[in-house]
């Protein structure tokens, strides 16, 4: 049975997609660390990041730098946390949060309630920064 990334990755359900190419998709997280948290997904239904192809796990992480940059810039946060852990779903992903502290990294303090008009507006200033960065995979 395909993952929850695998149907939102395939558009059987909904999901706040900001990229899109061949080997990845980047989306929302709808149970937010912090404000605009993004998880990096392969399209390759793979459960352990190390089961990834080097250049599939390279990929995916200058994705996650890309949209990192661009966090930085639309939240401007304290630092830009990076993790992965791959215990949600069975299906590797890198988190991309912005972060003020170490402590906006526990999963114990996700917005299970995020507001779904702020997913959006986080979505569109995050879709917005990446293309005057120039990216094309912008969705």
């Amino acid at each position: 049975m395909a993952t929850v990334f695998t149907r939102i990755i395939q558009g059987e359900i909904p999901g706040r997609i900001i990229w899109r190419d061949d080997r990845c998709v980047a989306m929302l997280d709808i149970r937010p660390l912090h404000r605009g948290h993004v998880l990096v997904i392969p399209v390759a239904e793979v459960d352990r990041w190390t089961d990834l192809s080097a250049e599939t796990a390279v990929h995916c992480l200058g994705v996650a730098h890309s949209i990192g940059r661009a966090q930085q810039e639309a939240f401007d946060p304290a630092r830009i946390g990076l993790m992965i852990a791959g215990f949600e779903v069975p299906h590797a992903h890198i988190h991309v949060v912005p972060i003020d502290e170490m402590a906006d990294l526990d999963f114990s303090r996700a917005d299970a309630n995020a507001d779904s008009l702020d997913l959006d507006r986080a979505a569109e200033e995050l879709r917005n920064t990446l293309r005057a960065h120039g990216h094309g995979c912008v969705t």
